[in-house]
C-alpha cells in the first residue's frame, strides 16, 4: 500500500484479515466491476444465481448442507445462536436457550455478541447485558462440563482465539467438544469469522482437528474486503429455521456473491491453501527467529497457517508504531500481542521482508530503552 505522498507499506493487517486476496487483485476487481455493472441488488425476494453457485461451492467443500448469507461477523454469529436454540425448540427443548462460551472469546459488537464475547470492557455502559450466555476458561473441558445445565442449548467457540492474542484450542478440548456435544443433545458451533477461508492454512480451521461441527460463522475474508457473511450448517440445524424465522435485506446480494465467488477461485484452486500452509510455515519460522533474536522486545511467537501473534515484552502499541514507521502494518491484539494477518496470497519472501523489518523495529526499539536506561552512558 502507498500513502498520498508515496510512502511504501508492507500490508501484515489485511484489514484484520479481510482482504484475503490483497488490494487491486485483478479477478477481485473484475468480477466485482462486472457485476456492478449489470446489477447490484435485488434481494432474496427473487433467486440469485451467483448465491446459488457460491452456495454449492462452500456446501461442496465443508460439512454443511445449507448456507445463508448476510453482511459480517457478528450478524452471522447472531443468526446461528438463534439456530442453536430454533433447533433444540425443533428438538421439543424450548427450555434450552443458553449457550456456553470462553472467556478471551470476541464474537462480535451487537448487543448480543458482545455478551457472548463476555469482556467488561465491551459490556460497560450498554446496561445488563443478554442473557442466554455462560462463560468458562478456554481449553478446560472439566469447567466447561460442569457449566452444562438442563438449559444449555449449545456451545459457541473459536477454534482459534484472534481478539486476544492468536490463542489455539488444544487438540484434545476440541475432540472432547464433539464428545461433550453428542452426549448432551448439544449443538456445536463454531465461531470461523477470523480463521476461516483459507487463514490457517486450511479451508476452515476444525479441519485440521478432524472434529465436525453442526454450524459455522464465516466473514471478513469470505468476499475479499466486500462486507459478507456467512452461517454454513448441517440439514437438521438449517431446516430448523422455517420461512419468516430469519431474513436480510443485503445478505447474499448480486454483487457480494460474485466477489465472493472470485476469492473461492483462488482459494479453491489446487494447492492454494497448502502453499498458505506452507508460507504459513515460513512466517512462523520467522517470527521466532525474532523472538530469539530480540528478546527484550519480543516474548513468543504462535500461530498457524497465516495467523499469528507475537507476544510483546515493551508495549504492544509502541511496537506496533515503530513497525508502521518502518513500513509494515499489522494489528494488535489482547495480552500485548502483535498479530500478522497477511493476505493469503503473500509470499515467502514478503513474510521474510515483513520479519526483517520488525527486526529493524525491534532494533530501535531496544536502542530507545537502552538510552532510558544508561543516559549518561548514551550521552557519552
Amino acid at each position: 500500500m502507498y500513502t498520498a505522498d508515496g510512502r511504501r507499506f508492507l500490508d501484515f493487517g489485511a484489514g484484520i484479515a479481510v482482504s484475503s486476496l490483497g488490494h487491486g487483485h485483478e479477478g477481485l476487481v473484475k468480477a466485482i466491476a462486472e457485476q456492478a455493472a449489470r446489477v447490484m441488488h435485488v434481494s432474496n425476494l427473487y433467486r440469485i444465481p451467483q448465491a446459488e453457485k457460491l452456495a454449492g461451492r462452500l456446501v461442496a467443500h465443508s460439512f454443511a448442507d445449507s448456507v445463508f448469507f448476510c453482511n459480517s461477523g457478528a450478524e452471522a454469529n447472531e443468526g446461528m445462536v438463534k439456530m442453536i436454540r430454533k433447533t433444540q425448540a425443533g428438538r421439543g427443548h424450548p427450555e434450552r436457550t443458553r449457550v456456553i462460551c470462553c472467556t478471551g472469546a470476541f464474537h462480535g459488537r451487537t448487543l448480543a455478541m458482545i455478551a457472548a464475547t463476555g469482556n467488561p470492557a465491551y459490556l460497560e455502559g450498554f446496561g445488563a447485558p443478554v442473557e442466554g450466555f455462560d462463560h468458562v476458561p478456554f481449553n478446560n473441558m472439566n469447567a466447561l462440563r460442569a457449566a452444562i445445565t438442563p438449559q444449555t442449548a449449545g456451545i459457541m467457540l473459536e477454534p482459534i482465539q484472534g481478539e486476544t492474542g492468536i490463542k489455539q484450542a488444544d487438540p484434545q478440548f476440541m475432540t472432547g467438544l464433539r464428545q461433550v456435544c453428542d452426549e448432551f443433545g448439544l449443538i456445536l458451533a463454531l465461531d470461523e469469522v477470523q480463521t476461516g477461508m483459507g487463514r490457517t492454512g486450511q479451508l476452515f480451521a476444525h479441519e485440521a482437528y478432524g472434529v465436525t461441527p453442526d454450524v459455522i460463522s464465516v466473514a471478513k475474508g469470505i468476499a475479499g474486503g466486500f462486507p459478507m457473511g456467512a452461517i454454513l450448517a448441517n440439514e437438521e440445524v438449517a431446516a430448523s429455521m422455517g420461512a419468516g424465522s430469519h431474513g436480510t435485506t443485503f445478505g447474499g446480494n448480486p454483487l457480494a456473491c460474485a466477489a465472493a465467488n472470485a476469492v473461492l477461485d483462488v482459494i479453491l484452486a489446487e494447492g492454494f491453501v497448502g502453499q498458505v500452509a506452507t508460507t504459513g510455515e515460513t512466517l512462523g519460522e520467522g517470527l521466532k527467529s525474532l523472538v530469539r533474536k530480540h528478546p527484550t522486545v519480543f516474548e513468543l511467537a504462535r500461530g498457524r497457517g497465516l495467523m499469528w501473534g507475537l507476544k510483546c515484552r515493551l508495549p504492544v502499541a509502541q511496537v506496533q508504531a515503530q513497525a508502521m514507521e518502518e513500513g509494515l502494518l499489522t494489528v494488535t491484539a489482547g495480552e500485548n500481542v502483535l498479530r500478522l494477518l497477511p493476505p493469503l496470497i503473500v509470499s515467502s519472501e514478503e513474510c521474510q521482508e515483513a520479519c526483517a523489518i520488525l527486526s529493524r523495529a525491534a532494533t530501535i526499539l531496544e536502542a530507545a530503552e537502552n538510552n532510558k536506561t544508561n543516559p549518561v552512558e548514551s550521552q557519552a
